[in-house]
């Protein structure tokens, strides 16, 4: 299961889509909302390469984290998602990573502003307290939601980035 086609219609640069992605999906521990994650992507088309149990290795969050992160910001990967108890480790972990910007969302709004203003390419989410529908509405959120490019974002972004 580590490497294979899946699905979902969005652009890491905020653009129209036209193309599958490539999307790093990381847990510390296979359960209900990585599962949903992982066919949501599927079924939208996009190439999915899973990263711990979900891709059948027993890894620890801050190894998935970590892992994540390194494929987006080497642009292995277009976006990643990465999942853990509380969501907090694996986006502490992911956030460690030179170039990689992950959000921890709640909520489908939080994912859509976390693009936009942050220009996040790791979304974090928790499975102690995600059902499986708010995951899909944060997976869809944050796919769709495109990157600001008003010189407020930018200029943000850039402070990060430095």
């Amino acid at each position: 299961m580590s490497g294979y086609r899946a699905g979902m219609s969005a652009n890491p640069s905020g653009a129209t889509p036209t193309a599958p992605l490539s999307i790093a999906v990381g847990a510390d521990e296979r359960g209900v909302l990585a599962d949903a994650v992982v066919a949501a992507l599927c079924e939208a088309g996009h190439a999915v390469r899973l990263v711990g149990p979900i891709g059948g290795e027993e890894r620890e969050w801050a190894s998935v984290g970590a892992e994540v992160a390194r494929a987006v910001a080497s642009g292995e990967c277009d976006l990643g998602v990465v999942m853990c108890w509380t969501g907090t480790g694996v986006s502490i972990a992911a956030n460690k990573v030179a170039g990689a910007r992950a959000a921890l969302c709640v909520d489908a709004e939080t994912a859509r502003l976390a693009r936009r203003y942050n220009h996040a390419n790791v979304v974090a989410m928790s499975m102690r307290s995600t059902t499986e529908q708010v995951g899909r509405e944060v997976l869809q959120a944050f796919l769709d939601g495109p990157c600001g490019d008003e010189d407020f974002d930018l200029r943000n972004v850039a402070a990060l980035d430095s």
